[in-house]
């Protein structure tokens, strides 16, 4: 859906207008909703997405979720990041 573009620390992610991102009860996971259809997002995933608020940047997200971890999750997040906004469900808040 949009180009593949390099995340940075300094960028503030927010969901994509198009994607309704909540708990669904059936899935019995977090889902990413859409007119034409639904996207099912892994638990690390889920927990990328609910830190990509319009009001967090990478870093911050970076941070919280090193600090719940207990571990380095860099890469595995910016290449989270990269895929779901080469995806649309993410964008850069501008």
């Amino acid at each position: 859906m949009s180009e593949t573009i390099t995340i940075t620390a300094e960028n503030i992610i927010e969901i994509s207008p198009m994607y309704l991102f909540r708990w669904e009860e059936p899935q019995q996971a977090y889902v990413l909703l859409y007119p034409e259809g639904i996207v099912k997002v892994n638990e690390t995933g889920a927990e990328i997405l609910k830190l990509c608020d319009g009001i967090n940047t990478v870093s911050e997200v970076i941070t919280k979720l090193n600090d719940k971890y207990s571990t380095d999750v860099t890469e595995s997040i910016n290449k989270f990041l990269e895929v779901a906004h080469a995806k649309g469900w993410v964008r850069i808040k501008s």
